[in-house]
Protein backbone atom coordinates (compact mmCIF):
# COMPACT_ATOMS: atom_id res chain seq x y z
CA UNK A 1 0.00 0.00 0.00
CA UNK A 2 1.86 3.66 -0.91
CA UNK A 3 2.43 5.88 1.56
CA UNK A 4 0.90 9.33 0.50
CA UNK A 5 3.01 12.28 1.36
CA UNK A 6 1.45 14.62 3.57
CA UNK A 7 1.58 18.31 2.10
CA UNK A 8 1.76 20.93 5.24
CA UNK A 9 0.05 24.27 3.54
CA UNK A 10 1.32 27.05 4.46
CA UNK A 11 -0.78 29.86 5.09
CA UNK A 12 0.91 33.03 2.99
CA UNK A 13 -1.55 35.93 3.56
CA UNK A 14 -0.25 38.70 5.58
CA UNK A 15 -0.98 38.84 9.21
CA UNK A 16 -4.34 41.24 8.94
CA UNK A 17 -4.87 41.06 12.70
CA UNK A 18 -1.42 42.72 13.72
CA UNK A 19 -1.62 45.18 11.04
CA UNK A 20 -5.11 46.27 12.04
CA UNK A 21 -3.41 47.19 15.28
CA UNK A 22 -1.65 49.89 13.56
CA UNK A 23 -2.81 53.03 11.83
CA UNK A 24 -3.60 53.16 8.02
CA UNK A 25 -1.14 54.92 5.75
CA UNK A 26 -1.71 58.70 6.30
CA UNK A 27 -3.54 58.48 9.88
CA UNK A 28 -0.22 58.10 11.57
CA UNK A 29 0.33 60.60 14.35
CA UNK A 30 3.47 61.67 15.38
CA UNK A 31 3.23 60.11 18.98
CA UNK A 32 2.00 56.76 17.33
CA UNK A 33 5.38 56.72 15.18
CA UNK A 34 7.39 57.57 17.97
CA UNK A 35 5.89 54.89 20.09
CA UNK A 36 6.83 52.31 16.70
CA UNK A 37 9.23 49.48 18.73
CA UNK A 38 11.27 48.44 15.53
CA UNK A 39 15.24 47.69 14.49
CA UNK A 40 14.51 48.89 11.03
CA UNK A 41 14.70 52.33 9.89
CA UNK A 42 11.28 54.08 9.39
CA UNK A 43 10.98 57.60 8.45
CA UNK A 44 7.69 59.87 9.19
CA UNK A 45 6.06 62.47 6.79
CA UNK A 46 2.62 63.45 7.59
CA UNK A 47 1.09 60.73 8.69
CA UNK A 48 2.95 58.12 6.72
CA UNK A 49 5.52 55.79 7.24
CA UNK A 50 8.20 55.69 4.57
CA UNK A 51 10.87 52.27 4.82
CA UNK A 52 13.94 52.87 3.02
CA UNK A 53 15.43 49.53 1.72
CA UNK A 54 18.48 48.22 4.09
CA UNK A 55 21.90 49.31 3.34
CA UNK A 56 24.10 47.41 1.49
CA UNK A 57 28.09 46.69 3.34
CA UNK A 58 29.05 49.13 1.78
CA UNK A 59 26.87 51.70 2.49
CA UNK A 60 27.41 50.63 6.26
CA UNK A 61 31.69 51.05 5.77
CA UNK A 62 31.26 54.76 4.09
CA UNK A 63 28.43 55.87 7.42
CA UNK A 64 30.37 54.24 10.00
CA UNK A 65 33.82 55.39 8.75
CA UNK A 66 32.56 59.36 8.51
CA UNK A 67 30.77 58.88 11.71
CA UNK A 68 34.04 57.81 13.67
CA UNK A 69 35.98 60.69 11.62
CA UNK A 70 33.72 63.35 12.89
CA UNK A 71 33.12 62.07 16.07
CA UNK A 72 37.24 62.06 16.76
CA UNK A 73 37.05 65.59 15.65
CA UNK A 74 33.80 66.71 17.66
CA UNK A 75 35.05 64.72 20.70
CA UNK A 76 38.73 66.15 20.65
CA UNK A 77 37.47 69.71 20.43
CA UNK A 78 34.04 69.01 22.64
CA UNK A 79 32.62 70.54 19.74
CA UNK A 80 29.04 68.58 20.94
CA UNK A 81 28.02 65.24 19.74
CA UNK A 82 27.70 62.97 16.72
CA UNK A 83 25.59 59.86 16.23
CA UNK A 84 25.26 57.40 13.33
CA UNK A 85 21.80 55.96 11.76
CA UNK A 86 19.01 55.09 13.08
CA UNK A 87 18.35 58.39 14.92
CA UNK A 88 14.98 60.37 14.66
CA UNK A 89 15.27 63.84 13.99
CA UNK A 90 12.72 66.39 14.06
CA UNK A 91 13.40 68.25 10.74
CA UNK A 92 9.42 70.00 11.89
CA UNK A 93 6.14 68.83 13.27
CA UNK A 94 5.00 66.00 11.15
CA UNK A 95 8.67 65.61 9.16
CA UNK A 96 11.19 63.35 10.87
CA UNK A 97 14.26 61.45 8.97
CA UNK A 98 16.92 58.97 10.23
CA UNK A 99 20.05 60.62 8.55
CA UNK A 100 23.48 58.68 8.18
CA UNK A 101 25.49 60.62 10.33
CA UNK A 102 23.79 63.74 12.32
CA UNK A 103 25.97 66.07 14.67
CA UNK A 104 24.58 68.69 17.06
CA UNK A 105 26.60 71.80 18.59
CA UNK A 106 27.43 71.93 22.39
CA UNK A 107 25.28 75.37 21.96
CA UNK A 108 22.39 73.17 20.66
CA UNK A 109 22.37 70.60 23.18
CA UNK A 110 18.93 71.45 24.16
CA UNK A 111 17.77 69.91 21.51
CA UNK A 112 18.69 66.64 21.84
CA UNK A 113 16.39 63.59 23.42
CA UNK A 114 16.64 60.29 24.03
CA UNK A 115 13.17 59.82 21.86
CA UNK A 116 14.57 62.12 18.93
CA UNK A 117 16.41 65.60 17.93
CA UNK A 118 14.69 68.83 16.93
CA UNK A 119 17.28 69.45 13.43
CA UNK A 120 20.88 69.13 13.62
CA UNK A 121 23.75 71.10 13.04
CA UNK A 122 25.47 68.86 10.04
CA UNK A 123 23.98 65.77 8.91
CA UNK A 124 25.52 63.45 6.06
CA UNK A 125 23.43 60.72 3.64
CA UNK A 126 24.93 58.21 1.62
CA UNK A 127 23.17 58.05 -1.81
CA UNK A 128 20.98 54.88 -2.02
CA UNK A 129 21.01 53.10 -4.93
CA UNK A 130 16.96 52.62 -5.51
CA UNK A 131 16.26 56.29 -5.56
CA UNK A 132 18.95 58.29 -6.01
CA UNK A 133 16.76 61.62 -5.91
CA UNK A 134 15.61 60.74 -2.20
CA UNK A 135 19.23 62.33 -0.80
CA UNK A 136 19.96 64.36 -3.99
CA UNK A 137 16.66 66.52 -4.08
CA UNK A 138 13.96 65.46 -1.75
CA UNK A 139 16.60 65.58 1.39
CA UNK A 140 18.14 68.75 -0.29
CA UNK A 141 14.96 70.78 -0.07
CA UNK A 142 13.96 69.19 3.63
CA UNK A 143 16.97 69.55 5.18
CA UNK A 144 17.09 73.22 4.22
CA UNK A 145 13.97 73.99 5.26
CA UNK A 146 14.96 72.65 8.32
CA UNK A 147 17.64 75.34 8.41
CA UNK A 148 20.15 72.42 8.95
CA UNK A 149 23.58 75.05 8.37
CA UNK A 150 25.56 71.84 6.33
CA UNK A 151 24.49 69.03 4.60
CA UNK A 152 26.59 66.25 3.07
CA UNK A 153 25.68 64.48 -0.18
CA UNK A 154 28.15 61.31 -0.38
CA UNK A 155 27.72 59.58 -3.79
CA UNK A 156 29.43 56.19 -4.37
CA UNK A 157 28.25 56.23 -7.87
CA UNK A 158 29.65 59.20 -9.26
CA UNK A 159 32.51 59.06 -6.57
CA UNK A 160 31.52 62.20 -5.25
CA UNK A 161 31.32 64.06 -1.84
CA UNK A 162 29.32 67.08 -1.80
CA UNK A 163 29.23 69.76 0.87
CA UNK A 164 26.40 72.33 0.98
CA UNK A 165 25.93 75.44 3.29
CA UNK A 166 22.26 77.34 4.22
CA UNK A 167 22.43 80.64 2.74
CA UNK A 168 18.81 81.83 3.29
CA UNK A 169 16.15 79.41 2.48
CA UNK A 170 18.47 77.17 0.28
CA UNK A 171 21.42 75.08 -0.27
CA UNK A 172 24.62 76.78 -1.71
CA UNK A 173 27.44 74.76 -2.79
CA UNK A 174 30.34 74.61 -0.47
CA UNK A 175 32.45 72.22 -3.11
CA UNK A 176 31.75 68.94 -4.90
CA UNK A 177 34.73 66.69 -4.09
CA UNK A 178 36.11 63.90 -6.35
CA UNK A 179 38.48 60.96 -6.34
CA UNK A 180 42.05 62.35 -5.11
CA UNK A 181 40.33 65.40 -3.29
CA UNK A 182 40.03 66.54 -0.23
CA UNK A 183 36.16 67.32 1.06
CA UNK A 184 36.43 69.64 3.77
CA UNK A 185 33.50 71.50 6.12
CA UNK A 186 32.95 75.17 6.57
CA UNK A 187 30.61 75.04 9.52
CA UNK A 188 33.43 72.80 11.18
CA UNK A 189 37.23 74.73 10.32
CA UNK A 190 39.45 71.69 9.74
CA UNK A 191 37.35 68.56 9.98
CA UNK A 192 38.55 67.11 6.54
CA UNK A 193 38.13 63.80 4.78
CA UNK A 194 39.97 62.03 1.80
CA UNK A 195 37.42 61.35 -0.74
CA UNK A 196 39.22 58.32 -2.19
CA UNK A 197 39.83 57.27 1.36
CA UNK A 198 35.73 57.45 1.89
CA UNK A 199 34.90 55.63 -1.25
CA UNK A 200 37.53 52.94 -1.13
CA UNK A 201 36.90 51.40 1.59
CA UNK A 202 36.71 47.33 1.86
Amino acid sequence: MATRDLVLEIETEPTWDVARLFPDQGQWSEEEYLALDTNKLVEFSHGQLEVPPMPTERHQDIVFFLAQMLAIFVNARRLGKVLPASLRVQLWPGKIREPDVVFMSAANAHRRSNRFWIGADLVIEVVSLDNPQRDTVTKRREYAQAGIPEYWIVDPQAQTITVLVLDGETYAVHGEFGVDETASSRLLDGFAVSVTQVLTLE
